[in-house]
């Protein structure tokens, strides 16, 4: 029987990620309007903070055991903005294109050797909301913000996100290399580590 949990997030894309790398460990990823969780309010001012926070309301919620990702993008030359508030970059009403727009903007006059930006990923899972030993990592992904978009896979800032290892942007990289390579996948590897030590006795792996 395939094991369910609720996924504390409304993005689209998150959701086909996470249901990706999830697949093969039999667990069914159930995004929160399921139950309708309506977003939390991420008060915290650091990812993992969010994350937790995020990952709680829904268990809360659900019933379910929870996981919550909250990851942005940090630009070294922009002293790490946009950072946790990276979805809502350009404000009320905020869209893939318009962060992107903005942070175009805010780059406008830095030239390329200075463009260096990390994706950041910090998952939190809760076996209920009120778990006091909930499982949380953390990882990064290194690259540098183009002058324009490249690309028409991913979301967010992956057209202006280039990896310099594979020589291009992540919203051009093939499927199966993202999910290898990036900030979501690396915390995904840390999180079956994490997984695999303390949910044996829980009967939930």
């Amino acid at each position: 029987m395939v094991k369910k949990i609720v996924l504390a997030s409304g993005n689209a894309g998150k959701l086909r990620e996470f249901s990706q790398l999830f697949a093969s460990w039999l667990i069914q990823v159930l995004p929160q309007s399921e139950f309708e969780v309506s977003d939390a309010e991420e008060t915290g001012l650091s990812f993992i903070e969010n994350a937790l926070i995020k990952a709680r309301h829904a268990s809360r919620i659900s019933g379910l055991p929870a996981l919550a990702d909250d990851s942005g993008l940090a630009v070294d030359a922009l002293n790490g903005a946009p950072g946790i508030y990276s979805a809502r970059y350009s404000g009320a009403g905020a869209t893939d294109a318009l962060n992107n727009a903005k942070l175009l903007q805010a780059l406008k006059a830095v030239e390329s050797t200075r463009r260096s930006a990390s994706f950041h990923c910090a998952l939190a899972f809760v076996r209920q909301w009120d778990d006091p030993v909930p499982l949380v990592c953390s990882a990064k992904w290194s690259g540098r913000i183009l002058s324009q978009p490249t690309g028409e896979q991913g979301f967010g800032y992956d057209p202006l996100f280039f990896v310099e290892s594979e020589g291009m942007t992540s919203a051009e990289l093939p499927r199966e290399v993202k999910n290898r390579l990036s900030h979501r996948a690396q915390a995904m590897v840390q999180f079956e580590l994490l997984w695999k030590e303390s949910m044996q006795g829980a009967g939930l792996a």
